[in-house]
């Protein structure tokens, strides 16, 4: 396979990974809030969107039976392309939110699917000194997709919001380009794309062997040493964020009136969208460096109170209500680099906690558990901020800090580990 090859497909390929779950994720909840939908609603619904992502370890063994990897890869993304082109044109209409919902649903799975087969893929079609190569390149596509996708294209739908003067016309055109752009990658892709020879349908004989090597690595995680403790840690670790990130877009965009910032979509593009994202970035990078030197263990309760204090900053904004948005792109910049910095202790332990037999395998069911524990806290996030308000809703979030602080008390981890 040619190595020019490889830098064409490999960060399209992850740009792609990136771009529809954040649609789904970032994207729905800013258009839905800007559209007139109550709090409580989207985040119950767009929480819902996490579901994918929960069941992709029942999920990833029909991937791998049926078709290649690569065809795979390029349907879903087709796919994808047609439910934003549907999504841009049902967003005018009466019901829109229960069909654009439905087609979020699909967009999710497809998503879900295709990070299942872009993963398999990169193994099957780069050798291990390429994939060691290109590994920092696919996470910088990925991130590169976050940019994009909760800042310039919220940035965007902002400016036509004003130039438009129609919400819904603004966000038509958002996910007409999704749809252009998603589709596009797909006939690319398709193009692209090397055939690996081991990138093949299995047959018959070799699905009942997976179905049964399937059993035994759901049987062997759960009889980990620790696994009640490593449970609770993947579930509570984000108990904060994971209610957090779904009031924190409402939050900017409401009025002052209702206690929030009255922010512009356009704001929020720069501010939360790009400005937060960088942070988020820099603060995952300084963790790894960090765990590299001294390792896990050592960085564990750091990076729990970097993952826990700075969430104070939207307590702050939530009484005080300030104007300058310097002062607001620097509280959330604070947290975010924070969130960046802390989260690397949870990403590194699942890889702890995944080593052994079917480490690949085991890690994904822990990533499962990460999304559950995402997905069930942010359903209700929006029920409790309507009860509350936005003030005492920030200071509940800091209350369930405690969870994060006792789950990580539970852990028992190998001074040595991360330590390069």
């Amino acid at each position: 396979m040619s190595s020019n090859k490889s830098w064409c497909w490999v960060p399209s390929l992850y740009f792609t990974e990136g771009l529809p779950y954040f649609a789904a994720m970032v994207i729905s909840v800013t258009m839905y809030k800007r559209m007139g939908i109550d709090n409580a609603q989207i985040a119950l619904y767009t929480g819902w969107l996490y579901l994918p992502w929960v069941i992709k370890p029942f999920w990833s063994p029909i991937v791998d039976m049926f078709s290649t990897r690569r065809a795979w890869i390029v349907a879903t993304q087709i796919i994808m392309g047609a439910a934003f082109a549907s999504i841009a044109f049902l967003i005018p209409v009466s019901d829109f939110f229960r069909w654009t919902l439905c087609l979020f649903w699909l967009v999710a799975f497809s998503s879900a699917t295709h990070d299942i087969a872009a993963d398999g893929f990169y193994m099957l079609g780069l050798s291990e000194e390429q994939q060691a190569f290109y590994s920092g390149i696919r996470s910088t596509a990925y991130r590169i997709a976050t940019i994009f996708g909760q800042g310039i294209l919220i940035y965007i739908a902002g400016e036509l919001e004003e130039h438009l003067g129609s919400n819904s016309g603004a966000w038509s055109i958002i996910f007409g380009i999704l749809a252009f752009m998603m589709i596009a990658l797909g006939l690319f892709h398709r193009h692209i794309l090397p055939k690996p020879q081991r990138d093949i349908t299995r047959s018959m004989t070799s699905i009942a062997s997976g179905i049964k090597d399937f059993t035994r690595i759901f049987v062997t995680f759960f009889r980990k040493p620790g696994i009640v403790s490593a449970l609770l840690f993947m579930l509570l670790f984000r108990l904060p964020e994971a209610q957090l990130v779904k009031m924190l877009t409402p939050f900017l965009l409401d009025g002052k009136e209702a206690g929030g910032l009255a922010l512009s979509t356009a704001e929020i593009g720069i501010i939360y969208g790009t400005i937060g994202a960088i942070g988020l970035i820099l603060g995952g990078i300084v963790g790894g460096i960090c765990i590299a030197i001294k390792g896990l263990k050592y960085w564990l309760w750091p990076m729990v109170l970097a993952i826990s204090i700075p969430n104070l900053v939207y307590v702050y904004l939530s009484f005080a209500q300030p104007d300058s948005l310097l002062l607001i792109s620097g509280c959330i910049l604070v947290e975010q680099f924070g969130y960046g910095f802390g989260f690397t202790a949870y990403m590194l332990y699942l890889i702890y906690f995944a080593q052994g037999e079917y480490p690949t395998a085991h890690y994904a069911i822990a990533t499962a558990f990460m999304a559950l524990g995402m997905m069930l806290p942010g359903m209700v996030s929006g029920y409790i901020q309507e009860a509350v308000g936005y003030d005492m809703f920030f200071i509940w979030v800091m209350i369930c800090c405690i969870a994060t602080f006792v789950v990580s008390g539970l852990l028992k981890i190998d001074p040595k580990f991360g330590k390069k």
